[in-house]
Formats: structure tokens, C-alpha cells, sequence
């Protein structure tokens, strides 16, 4: 029977390796159609900032890395599929700007412990921001396009694995209430294109 050490250890790396792939699906999807139909780009700029805000708190607890490793890994995915995302809706321009913003954000949210704290719950409501801009994307435009069901469906694992690293690591409430609103969303937008992806086969 396994200990808790190796199923630790199960997690933490079998979340690293699924983040070093989440959104290929997602980015090579998007480079074959050359379209961005069916991602959000409102979702994809929450996302990262969530991101970037969650890292930082990390690492500003010096908690262990193996616990947060992947979010380098998931802000370079990131950053590579906004760049798609604005070649292909026009919007180029707009990306020094935002990165600016994050840069700035960055170096501001360790200034204080009240502002990498609040920080925390921000990144919890931004992230879930971001999955509920998608939903309501998918919702409104009843068709999933380039949209991803594989990486949705990793992100609701890593989401999975989180929770459990969490429970058997720091035991952060906080850190904790973040993967558990994550892994519902997550699944919620899932759900969603693999249904909206099903209704469009019928109709073809």
C-alpha cells in the first residue's frame, strides 16, 4: 500500500507533467485554425493574472516548490497562447501594455504582507473570474470552436492534485478554497465544450 509520502510525490510530479502540456492543446488548436473562436481572451488575461498573483504568494511564504513549480511552466503557456490570441483578433498592440501592468502588479504585491494576503483571495476570485468569462462565452456563443476539452480536462487534475498537496502539506484554508473553486469550474467549462462540441457534430 502506498504511504502519503509517495502519493505526495505521485501529485506533485504528475501535476508538474501535466502543466508542462496543459495548453498545447489549447495553442496548437488555435495555430492550426488561425482563429481564436471559442477561447476567451478576457478568460486567458484573468488567468494569467490569477497566475502570477498565486505565484507570488508562494513564494513569498517560502513555501516548498514542489508544491507550485508548475506556475512558471503555466505563465509561459500562457503568455505564448495571448500572443496567438491577439494576432488573431487584431490586437497586437495591447500586449506590451498588459505585460507592463503585470510587471508592475508583480513588485507591488510584495511590498506588504496585508497587500500578498489580499492578494491571495483576489487570485482566487480572478481565476474564477477567469473560468466564468469562458462560460459565458461558450454560453452565449453555443459553440466550443478552438477550445480545448484536453486541457480542461488537465486543469480539473492539477486542480485535484492541488487539493490533496495542500491538505498534506501546509494546509492553507485559503490555498485550499482556491483548487476547490477551481475543480468545479473547471469542470463546468469542460462540460460545456464537450457538449456544445457534440451538438455541433449533430448539426453538420
Amino acid at each position: 500500500m502506498a504511504s502519503q509520502e509517495d502519493m505526495l510525490l505521485f501529485a506533485n510530479w504528475s501535476t508538474l507533467l501535466a502543466c508542462m502540456v496543459l495548453k498545447f492543446p489549447q495553442i496548437l488548436s488555435v495555430m492550426a485554425s488561425k482563429s481564436a473562436e471559442g477561447v476567451s481572451l478576457q478568460s486567458v488575461l484573468l488567468e494569467l493574472a490569477g497566475f502570477l498573483f498565486f505565484l507570488r504568494y508562494q513564494m513569498y511564504y517560502n513555501y516548498p516548490m514542489e508544491t507550485y513549480l508548475e506556475y512558471p511552466i503555466l505563465i509561459a503557456q500562457d503568455a505564448v497562447l495571448l500572443l496567438f490570441l491577439f494576432h488573431y483578433t487584431g490586437s497586437v498592440k495591447n500586449a506590451l501594455p498588459y505585460a507592463g501592468i503585470f510587471f508592475a502588479a508583480w513588485n507591488i504585491l510584495a511590498l506588504h504582507k496585508w497587500i500578498i494576503d489580499l492578494a491571495l483571495y483576489l487570485c482566487t476570485g480572478i481565476s474564477a473570474a477567469s473560468k466564468i468569462v469562458q462560460i459565458q462565452y461558450l454560453w452565449l456563443t453555443k459553440d466550443s470552436g478552438q477550445a480545448s476539452a484536453l486541457t480542461w480536462i488537465l486543469a480539473m487534475y492539477t486542480s485535484a492534485t492541488r487539493i490533496f498537496t495542500t491538505l498534506a502539506t501546509t494546509g492553507d484554508s485559503a490555498v485550499l478554497l482556491r483548487f476547490i473553486v477551481l475543480l468545479i469550474l473547471n469542470g463546468c467549462v469542460t462540460a460545456m465544450i464537450l457538449m456544445y462540441r457534440k451538438k455541433t457534430v449533430k448539426t453538420e
